[in-house]
């Protein structure tokens, strides 16, 4: 499939170091000369790697399936059409909770880069799913015709990721997206999440029952699942040290204004039988940034897109 907004690559130098791309059978990997690299597979098209100031970013269990039989624990599954368990009575029904995008095999598009100074030096991989490329049980599932393609960039400064959907039938069809990303943090009880304070949120843990958030740095002491609604997306959602308050992740959202943030703790972690190891709970926290409180309408022939911006300051 073609690539939407396909970027022109930008002239540089040929006496500058350039981004690396491997194209392996089941993964894409692209490095930065300044040490930066990312890992794509084509499974899910989940990152399962970002590496910046010659640190791992992203949590990924021990037991994660990384051979196709099920979708990656770790990273950043790509969560589409519908979060959680889908609906009843939805057009989404019969699919299996958050969607076919992560349980698919995608197509490598291609690399870009561009580069106007050695800190701006970046490499883009795009990815592309289209219904034929969907088992028939997901065809059969949700029978629209849809393109998608998604983005990742990788720059000295931070990892993107953003999704472009095209309906390229004739029926209109309605969709959520959540950017699914597990941050691998030192110590959980050292974290904090800020800039949720006073906004409203669905309470998983707690019956799906609604509660404004009090704190302005939320500690994460016990199961959290939450979905925080209508936020500002160039509002960074900030997690932070709590004993030096220093910030060691910033994301910013286009067109999410909804951001999931998800762990496990100690019983439901020892329930999942790809997460390991079973205290990993302590190493991780999932900052979801997606649309999901309400379902996005898509008419035949439009498009959407939408994505965030991970910033690392360890």
């Amino acid at each position: 499939m073609d690539r939407s907004n396909k970027p022109s690559a930008i002239g540089v130098s040929g006496s500058l170091p350039q981004p690396s791309v491997s194209v392996k059978d089941t993964t894409i990997e692209a490095s930065l000369p300044s040490g930066e690299s990312v890992t794509v597979y084509l499974y899910g098209a989940t990152v399962t790697s970002w590496k910046a100031n010659g640190q791992e970013q992203l949590f990924l269990s021990e037991k994660a399936h990384l051979d196709g039989s099920k979708p990656i624990r770790g990273g950043i599954p790509l969560v589409f059409p519908v979060f959680g368990p889908p609906p009843q009575n939805h057009a989404t029904s019969t699919l299996p909770q958050h969607g076919f995008a992560r349980n698919s095999t995608w197509e490598f598009l291609g690399k870009s880069s561009s580069d106007s100074g050695p800190s701006d030096l970046a490499v883009k991989l795009d990815f592309g799913l289209t219904h034929n490329m969907l088992s028939e049980e997901f065809r059969k599932a949700w029978p629209y015709e849809f393109g998608l393609v998604y983005s990742v960039t990788l720059s000295k400064d931070g990892l993107a990721t953003s999704l472009h959907v095209t309906n390229e039938g004739k029926q209109n069809f309605e969709f959520q997206v959540l950017m699914h990303t597990y941050l691998k943090v030192a110590d959980i009880s050292d974290i904090r999440v800020k800039n949720l304070e006073s906004k409203t949120y669905v309470d998983k843990v707690r019956n799906a029952t609604s509660h404004t958030e009090a704190s302005n740095a939320l500690p994460i002491t016990e199961e959290v699942d939450r979905v925080y609604q209508d936020l500002n997306p160039e509002k960074p959602i900030v997690v932070s040290s709590a004993s030096d308050g220093k910030p060691l992740f910033s994301i910013t959202r286009e067109a999410l204004t909804d951001v999931v943030v998800w762990n496990p703790w100690i019983e439901k972690a020892k329930g999942m039988a790809d997460f390991s190891p079973d205290d990993a709970y302590k190493n991780m926290i999932c900052v979801e940034a997606g649309s999901v409180s309400a379902w996005q309408t898509l008419e035949a022939g439009d498009s959407w897109e939408g994505g965030q911006s991970i910033k690392s300051r360890l």
